[in-house]
Parts: C-alpha cells; sequence; structure tokens
C-alpha cells in the first residue's frame, strides 16, 4: 500500500479533464489539423467565413441567434473566465467550501460540470460537491459566495445528490423605468397576436399574445402589477373604441385600481361595502357582484358559440359582430379565497369552463393575484401565459412558471423591493423554455385618464353595461 497517500498522475487527471470537455480539446486539434493539411490561409479563410456568417446571423435573425447561437458562445466565455482553475478555487476557498484530502494533503474544490448563460445577465453553474458536502453546507455560505461571484442576486438548487445548480444573476438589465405602452393610432397598429407591455432585459419590446391565450399574473404587493393591467388595455386601446373588443372587468378591491376607467369597460364589477352589523353579508355580496360579471363572461360565450356554429364558421375573426372578450379579475384571491365555499367552487367552475372552450370564440381571461397557491387558484394550470413579479416566497416561482424555473434563473423572491423596481419580473420563453426578464411600462394617472379619453367605446356601439354594484349606506 505504499502509493495510497499519492496523487493521480498528472498525465491521468488531464485525460479526464479532456474526456469531460471534448469541445474544449477538439477545437484547438481541429484547427492544428487543418492547418497542417490545408495551410494557414486557407484555414484562416474558413474561420473568417465562419465569423462573416455568424455576424449575419446576428443581425439578420438576432432571436434564433441569440436562442442557439448566443448562449453558446456566451456559457463558454463565461466558462473560461470565471469559472474554471483558480478563479473557482480562489471563489470556493474564499467561501471555506474546498477540504483538504487527507491521504495527500492536496486541496479538493467542487468540480464545475456545466455553465450555462441562458441570458445576458444569468448563469446556470452545476457543481459537484465534495464528499459530506451537502445543500444547507452551500446555503449557509450562500451571502458569502454571491458576494465573491460579484453577483446580484444567488439562487442554489440541488438537483441530484450531490449535485448543485447555482444560478448566478450578474446584473439588473433595467437600470431606469420603462415608459407606458404608447396608444395606436388606428385598429390596424394592433396586432392582438402580439401586444406590447414592456421591455424586456435585451432591449427589446415585451410583446404577448392576447388573442386566444389566458394570462396568470403574480405578484406580491407593490410589485407593479398594475402595469400589465393598464398597459395591454392601452395596446389595444383603438380596438376598445371601435366595439373590436370589449372589457369585462371585476374589481373587488373596492374600485381602488380601476373605478376611474369604468367608462372604457364593456361590464365593471365593484363591491358592496362591508358593514359592522353584517360583515359575513358583505363579503358575500362582493362574491355575488364578481359572480354577475364572470356568469355573464361565460353565457355570452355560450352564445357566440351557437352563433358561430350555426354558421359553420371554424376560425374566429375578429368584428364587430364577433368581438374579442377579455375578462380581468384584479385580486383573483379575495374571491376564491375570501368568498364562501360555494362562491369559490362556482367561481373555478366557471374560470375552468371559459378557458378550456374560449380560446376559439375569442373570449379570454386575465387574472391577477399575490399567492399563486393551488388553495387560492386551483386552475392555474390552465392559463396560457404567466408571468411572476416579486414574490414573497421561492416556492411560488415553479408555482407559477413551472417546474425548474428557478434554477434556470427566474429568481422572482430576489427581485429587490422598491417602487424603483416595480414592474420587474419573469416570463418563460415559449421555445427555449429559459426564463426572460422584463419590465412592463409604468402608468401614471395621467395616462390613463388619456385612454379613458380617448379609447371609451362610442355611443352607437350597443349598450355598455357597467355593472356598479352600490355600496351599503
Amino acid at each position: 500500500m505504499a502509493g495510497k497517500g499519492r496523487r493521480t498522475g498528472i498525465e491521468m487527471r488531464a485525460m479526464a479533464w479532456a474526456a469531460r470537455h471534448p469541445a474544449t480539446v477538439g477545437a484547438p486539434v481541429t484547427v492544428a489539423a487543418s492547418v497542417a493539411q490545408f495551410g494557414p490561409v486557407t484555414t484562416g479563410g474558413v474561420a473568417a467565413g465562419l465569423v462573416a456568417g455568424g455576424l449575419g446571423w446576428a443581425r439578420a435573425h438576432p432571436e434564433s441567434f441569440e436562442r442557439y447561437g448566443a448562449a453558446r458562445l456566451r456559457a463558454g466565455r463565461r466558462r473560461w473566465t470565471c469559472y474554471v482553475g483558480p478563479r473557482w478555487s480562489a471563489v470556493a476557498q474564499a467561501c471555506e467550501l474546498v477540504r483538504d484530502d487527507r491521504r495527500t494533503g492536496a486541496m479538493l474544490t467542487p468540480r464545475v460540470v456545466r455553465v450555462k448563460s441562458p441570458t445576458p445577465t444569468i448563469d446556470q453553474v452545476t457543481v459537484k460537491l465534495l464528499r459530506g458536502q451537502s445543500l444547507r453546507t452551500w446555503q449557509d455560505r450562500q451571502d458569502e459566495l454571491a458576494a465573491a461571484l460579484n453577483a446580484t442576486a444567488l439562487g442554489i438548487t440541488r438537483i441530484k445528490p450531490q449535485v448543485l445548480v447555482l444560478t448566478v444573476v450578474r446584473a439588473d438589465p433595467f437600470e431606469e423605468t420603462v415608459a407606458a405602452t404608447p396608444i395606436p393610432d388606428e385598429c390596424a397598429d394592433v396586432d392582438l397576436r402580439a401586444i406590447e407591455l414592456g421591455e424586456t432585459e435585451y432591449a427589446q419590446p415585451w410583446e404577448e399574445p392576447l388573442l386566444g391565450q389566458s394570462w396568470l399574473v403574480s405578484g406580491a404587493s407593490g410589485t407593479g402589477k398594475s402595469g400589465l393591467l393598464w398597459n395591454p388595455l392601452r395596446a389595444v386601446g383603438p380596438l376598445i373604441r371601435d366595439g373590436l373588443v370589449r372589457v369585462w372587468m371585476v374589481d373587488p378591491k373596492g374600485g381602488m385600481e380601476t373605478l376611474r376607467a369604468r367608462e372604457l369597460f364593456h361590464r365593471w364589477a365593484d363591491h358592496v361595502e362591508d358593514t359592522d352589523e353584517d360583515e359575513d353579508k358583505g363579503l358575500s355580496y362582493r362574491g355575488e357582484a364578481a359572480m354577475d360579471v364572470v356568469e355573464g363572461f361565460r353565457d355570452d360565450m355560450k352564445t357566440t358559440q351557437l352563433a358561430v356554429g350555426g354558421q359553420g364558421k371554424r376560425k374566429f375573426v375578429v368584428s364587430r359582430e364577433t368581438p374579442l372578450n377579455v375578462l380581468m379579475i384584479d385580486e383573483l384571491a379575495m374571491l376564491t379565497a375570501l368568498s364562501s365555499g360555494a362562491t369559490t367552487r362556482r367561481l373555478n367552475q366557471l374560470l375552468a369552463e371559459i378557458m378550456t372552450q374560449g380560446r376559439s370564440t375569442g373570449y379570454s381571461v386575465l387574472a391577477y393575484l399575490q399567492e399563486p397557491t393551488k388553495d387560492i387558484v386551483p386552475i392555474r394550470d390552465l392559463f396560457t401565459r404567466r408571468i411572476s413579479l416579486r414574490t414573497t416566497s421561492a416556492s411560488y416561482v415553479d408555482m407559477v412558471l413551472g417546474d425548474g424555473a428557478r434554477m434556470r434563473g427566474a429568481l422572482a423572491d430576489e427581485i429587490r423591493v422598491g417602487e424603483e423596481f416595480a414592474g420587474i419580473g419573469f416570463r418563460v420563453d415559449d421555445r427555449s423554455r429559459n426564463p426572460i426578464r422584463v419590465r412592463a411600462g409604468l402608468v401614471t394617472e395621467d395616462e390613463i385618464d388619456e385612454l379613458v379619453r380617448t379609447c371609451t367605446p362610442h355611443a352607437d356601439l350597443g349598450d355598455s353595461t357597467v355593472v356598479a354594484f352600490a355600496r351599503a349606506s
């Protein structure tokens, strides 16, 4: 056993490293072989052609380049500049995440297995732990590790025994607030498949489809959910004015958010003010007020289904006769958690019916809430578009955006608190499934008044009913 205390030979360690990094070894080998076979001029010409092709791809179709090319290039650069060799060893040593091998005396460092960089400001680092380390070991050093990596936020997730993923947020891409969505001049300027809500971390317009979709927006109090209520309305303003979009608004918070714009809505539900003598009754009336609007929305959908089916049409087309109907519920929890059990069950049943049948006839639901648990919103899986603003719990992120979203970079629970960070959140890219940071435009009271002034439906469009339930005296 004379060799028990000796380290593995350097050549064997080099071979093991090369086996784990075939692309890193293969690239220089390929270049060397090309130079030897075809000469430096030919090799240089091919390399220049590849670079020019990559630049052309990035300019011609930046979306696909970011998805398939830029993320890989960025990950390779980040690996070699931040997570390899002495740099990574220094980080692990500073955070007391190394240990000495008792047999050889060598310092053992947790091994970086993989680095991904899904966005310009987020890295996913997969780390193989040392024997004896656990998730708790790293969580206890989380603040120190974030500081050592120069990260603004850090998430640590265990994906299998002895393997963790570090989600490293390197910068905040939104240094300033984003302007409210401009109101288009004409109906032809509105694309219901891509309505503008704000800006992405790539400094591109943040657009979401409304036609045939239902949205779930989750965020704690003061996170800027109102921006995701008013910006969609501003984006489709001309369609509301001309009767091509009808908005059914339920505001169980007493109209605090939407009262000043109720002329804009086809139907609008307020609540009956609770009284000291009969508080429970007042709460029940609140549910009934919302139920009238939601049931009316469902009944209207059924009527449209019969009309469209009777005409033999298979594809929904927005028109005066068949407008796009949008049901907006500001703070869904006040109906599903604070109403009576019968009201809650009925509401969930109606919403499920609408979201499973309404797509083909132009009926969408936009719901806003603070807690996305199954107790609050048991039908959350029926929402086709989900957005998470700042949350109060790490578990809420995956509840809204899907399993693994937080590990892939959606650290919505780490978004800083304050008005200067309102509207910042995450959505998930449809194709790559990677989270993207977004920021909704800031809509002021003057801009809400502008929306009402310029986009209130014309009187000759028919009855535009406002369901304003009188307050208890």
